[in-house]
């Protein structure tokens, strides 16, 4: 008798006597994919433009996402939430991003179901849903799916990855990490880049890298199992790193500027058919110069930004092609049903003028323009934290209007490719139907003939919310399944109906024509004047940039729309309407933890994100160490916290303490002992006692004294006239080395300490200033 198989759960349908011999074995059936079942590659970009691909018009090479698309289908009608993590959560559980709890990012998140950044279990995941079905399962990239207080060693992995159905996880955890000094992640432990930026490492190569030893790993021992490979390289959000000889193959590419590159862009979009032919360019943006109104030097800065992006984005798909490349050998490429997306359209994050080190822009120290001229060679490399400027970021959206984090068409609008070569006949065709990002799953399921799951590890599941576009797959002429699609963020709302949209942008049309800050709220009596006068409306399937508004002509259609928007609002769960960003970031929520005045670290173990670091800025606080140093002395890394952008370090070199701080990479500040440490076991100590008040809304940091201690006795001191006043960021906080890029430039990294270091103590007392709004906007930034 062959070998017998019964589903887990089921009788047992052997025979169990008194011995072996009397008896008839059987076994529960491993979990199998049906045969032939494809593979499944999700590829989402961050930050990038409908107008950026090279098969959506753009200058930008692109030739392995162009590849997908002449060998498959382009989509010209593809829609996101406007904001990374709320797109991330509707890619990966097919449902609205506030019934995924995922209003806006989960810094911003408030007590309200739609809010609160914790994705509900019973909306879930595809790498659930798939696995069950006999899939492995691997996420690479950029997580950014939970709150971040919850990043750090101390948990809980529930909604890491690998709570959330991957076998697998490399990547980083949060909304951006340095290209060149990566905060990595594996599976559910920290780890360092396997080499450093001097031996070329680089880190979406070192994704695509993990990404085809996961497959791999896998397919030697089970070649018919098949995979889902969520892939998400951190580009093409800042910083735009990458190598000088990517960015200069575009050197001289971009000097005509950001309105010739919509009108090249938009020409070719035409002849493309990404766009009707009777299109209209959307207006220029208010909020955007006109290109020779900048001085020749702004314009040499803006333009080399610009290539910057334009060689991040090529080498970024490079990356996609070795990926491709290495399932094309295999044989696995024609049976990988692949979908590549963008998250949002292009960031307007970098400001009116870019910046060569946002953590400047952070700490409300923007960089001059001579400063900038500076950096220029440096532009992309290990020593900069570069954006380029929102002139670019409306260039890249071509042909509609604003950005990203509103719900303009500029902010809503993907590109987005399907790539099945075994399961879709079409070759280099565009589909114009209209599709969510919340479409992805349910199409994916439908492919494979694979039902919802009714419930996952015991949770009942929620209905999914997107509708599958697999119709399309065959024919250009599909009628559009999802005819009503809702918007919201930040209190900017829009609605799609039936070739229908309403806009009610907030706090205005622009921040030129607003006159009130973003991230202001939105009261009652706003609210109620927002319904009755400030949407406006468009023909979308007539005028798809938005440059027509109909209100007046169409009132009652108009009113029927916001009125659909409520019912959307309700449906799923939206309410409360919330214009606030400043206002959100400092909701009190609850803490792994209770607030603390003493943090105690110890060599050897996981570095610290800025979201559980001691906050020492603006305030009192003091750093001890308890070491031993032996008799042949000992050098390295006590504790720092930060980057080469900013940040602070505590260290010994040449025999003597040190202590240095980092001002937003334009000051560096140091003392140090005046004698030597000597051998034995020491209690090393820094204190800093601010010496006047800082003024945050000027980019400076409290002054202060910083003095050394060595077992208690003063042995040196210097007075620091600017601290950083908001942020450190990029850059862990960590004991005994400096990880990632150096703090300062006098060591390096990582400058792991060689004595016996048993213990660092960081105590905080004094009142702690800090200015909000300049959080927020880093914590946007991140986005």
């Amino acid at each position: 008798m062959g070998l017998i198989e019964y589903e887990p759960g089921t009788a047992f349908p052997g025979v169990i006597g008194r011995t072996a011999e009397e008896s008839t074995p059987a076994w529960p059936r491993p979990v199998r994919a049906v045969p032939g079942a494809p593979n499944v590659l999700m590829i989402v970009l961050d930050d990038t433009g409908f107008g950026q691909f090279g098969c959506y018009g753009s200058p930008i090479a692109t030739p392995n996402l162009d590849a997908l698309a002449q060998g498959g289908l382009l989509y010209t009608n593809m829609h996101t939430t406007a904001l990374c993590s709320p797109s991330r959560s509707c890619i990966v559980t097919g449902r609205n991003h506030h019934s995924n709890g995922m209003a806006s990012i989960t810094e911003l998140a408030t007590g309200y179901p739609g809010y609160n950044g914790n994705i509900p279990f019973e909306n879930g995941m595809l790498s659930e849903m798939l696995r069950e079905h006999g899939y492995n399962t691997y996420m690479i990239g950029k997580w950014h799916l939970m709150p971040s207080e919850q990043e750090s060693a101390a948990g809980p992995y529930d909604r890491w990855p690998l709570g959330r159905g991957f076998d697998r996880f490399y990547g980083f955890l949060g909304g951006d990490t340095s290209q060149w000094y990566p905060d990595l992640v594996h599976d559910n432990h920290q780890v360092s880049p396997p080499y450093g930026p001097q031996d070329g490492y680089h880190l979406t190569e070192d994704l695509a890298d993990r990404a085809i030893a996961f497959i791999a790993d896998a397919k030697q021992v089970a070649p018919n199992k098949p995979f889902y490979l969520h892939f998400c390289p951190g580009a093409m959000h800042a910083p735009h790193h990458v190598a000088r000889e990517w960015a200069d193959r575009y050197a001289g590419r971009f000097d005509a500027g950001w309105e010739a590159y919509r009108e090249q862009v938009f020409a070719r979009q035409k002849q493309l058919g990404v766009v009707p032919a009777d299109a209209r360019l959307s207006r220029h943006d208010p909020d955007v110069p006109e290109w020779e109104t900048l001085s020749p030097d702004a314009r040499r800065v803006a333009a080399r930004m610009m290539e910057v992006f334009a060689g991040f984005l090529s080498h970024t798909d490079h990356q996609i092609g070795r990926l491709l490349e290495f399932l094309r050998t295999t044989g696995e490429l024609d049976n990988t049903l692949i979908m590549a997306v963008s998250d949002n359209g292009a960031s307007a994050e970098g400001g009116l003028t870019g910046t060569t080190n946002e953590t400047q822009f952070f700490n409300n120290a923007p960089e001059s323009l001579e400063e900038s001229l500076a950096k220029l060679d440096e532009l992309g490399g290990p020593t900069t934290f570069n954006h380029y400027p929102w002139g670019w970021t409306w260039a890249g959206n071509t042909p509609y209007r604003r950005w990203k984090r509103e719900t303009y068409r500029g902010g809503v609008s993907a590109p987005f490719l399907v790539h099945w070569p075994a399961g879709i006949a079409a070759r280099g065709e565009v589909r114009r139907q209209y599709a969510h990002l919340i479409d992805m799953v349910p199409t994916v399921l439908d492919v494979l003939g694979v039902a919802p799951p009714a419930t996952i590890r015991g949770v009942t599941q929620a209905p999914l919310h997107g509708v599958s576009f697999a119709h399309t797959f065959a024919d250009a002429e599909a009628p559009t399944r999802r005819r009503t699609q809702y918007f919201e963020m930040f209190g900017h709302r829009a609605i799609d109906h039936d070739g229908w949209r309403a806009v009610c942008p907030w706090p205005g049309p622009s921040f030129a024509e607003a006159g009130i800050p973003f991230g202001t709220d939105i009261t009652s009596a706003v609210l109620g004047d927002l319904d009755a006068h400030q949407w406006e409306l468009y023909r979308i399937d007539e005028d798809p940039t938005e440059t027509r508004d109909l209100a007046a002509e169409h009132r009652d259609t108009l009113i029927a729309m916001v009125a659909q928007w409520y019912v959307e609002a309700g449906r799923y769960g939206v309410l409360p309407i919330d214009g606030s960003a400043l206002t959100r970031l400092m909701v009190e929520r609850p803490q792994i933890t209770e607030d603390r005045k003493r943090y105690t670290f110890w060599p050897g173990t996981s570095s610290l994100p800025g979201a559980v670091a001691p906050r020492v800025y603006n305030r009192q606080h003091s750093i001890t160490a308890d070491v031993e140093i032996p008799e042949s002395g000992a050098e390295g890394v006590l504790l720092c916290h930060g980057a080469s952008t900013a940040g602070y370090t505590f260290y010994l070199q040449d025999g003597r303490l040190h202590y240095a701080h980092n001002y937003v990479g334009r000051i560096v500040h140091r003392v140090a002992s005046t004698d030597p440490v000597p051998a034995g076991r020491r209690r090393l100590r820094f204190e800093f006692e601010p010496t006047g008040e800082p003024d945050i809304a000027k980019g400076r940091g409290a002054p202060g004294r910083a003095q050394l201690y060595i077992d208690d006795v003063l042995v040196g001191q210097t007075d620091m006239d600017v601290t950083t006043p908001v942020l450190f960021n990029p850059g862990l906080l960590t004991c005994g080395a400096n990880h990632g890029s150096a703090v300062i430039p006098d060591y390096q990294a990582p400058f792991r300490f060689t004595g016996t270091l048993h213990s660092v103590t960081v105590d905080l007392s004094g009142e702690v200033i800090t200015d909000s709004e300049a959080e927020m906007r880093a914590v946007m930034a991140r986005q």
